[in-house]
């Protein structure tokens, strides 16, 4: 599960990132199945900044651990920027992390829809700012990836890790404004 991994992994650059900014991490996977998390909890000492992982592949999963809205998965699917959305959110503030990510996609190889082939990804990351801060936000990103099944989950996973790490390094350089 190393082939699409930079050196240093980026499970590892993320977590120096949250460890250094003193910040938690939850995650929502759905198309990755647990492989955020496992990635994460490969690092030693990741029970530092790591708190869970929820693999909600059904919508059921996703209404009943998340709260994701019943409109949203009927009007705009699971794979969505919307769901995504909400799932982000929802895990962070479950979890009382001071960041969410998400991911729901088509990690194929059937399954493709008209507009959403096998390698769409939506991934949302969310951010819980201080209380009162007005700077709490929630990003999402869709992306297309190409591979087998096992390829398309490991770019999903290690591309939703980088663009974590790309957000927390953009709160911490705001942060020392």
């Amino acid at each position: 599960m190393r082939e699409f991994a930079s050196d240093p992994p980026e499970e590892e650059r993320v977590g120096d990132a949250l460890r250094d900014a003193g910040h938690t991490v939850a995650v929502a996977e759905s198309c990755t199945g647990g492989l955020i998390g496992s990635l994460l909890t490969d690092v030693p000492g990741s029970s530092d900044y790591f708190d869970r992982s929820l693999v909600t592949y059904s919508y059921d999963a996703k209404r009943h651990e998340l709260a994701v809205s019943r409109e949203s998965l009927d009007e705009y699917g699971a794979v969505s920027e919307p769901v995504a959305r909400e799932m982000a959110a929802a895990v962070r503030d479950v979890a009382d992390a001071t960041w969410g990510v998400a991911t729901t996609g088509i990690a194929g190889p059937d399954g493709g829809l008209p507009g959403k082939p096998v390698g769409t990804v939506f991934v949302g990351i969310a951010f819980a700012a201080p209380w009162g801060s007005e700077e709490s936000y929630t990003r999402v990103e869709r992306f297309e990836y190409d591979g087998s099944r096992t390829q398309v989950k490991e770019q999903i996973a290690r591309g939703a890790l980088e663009m974590l790490r790309e957000e927390i390094g953009s709160v911490s350089a705001n942060a020392d404004d």
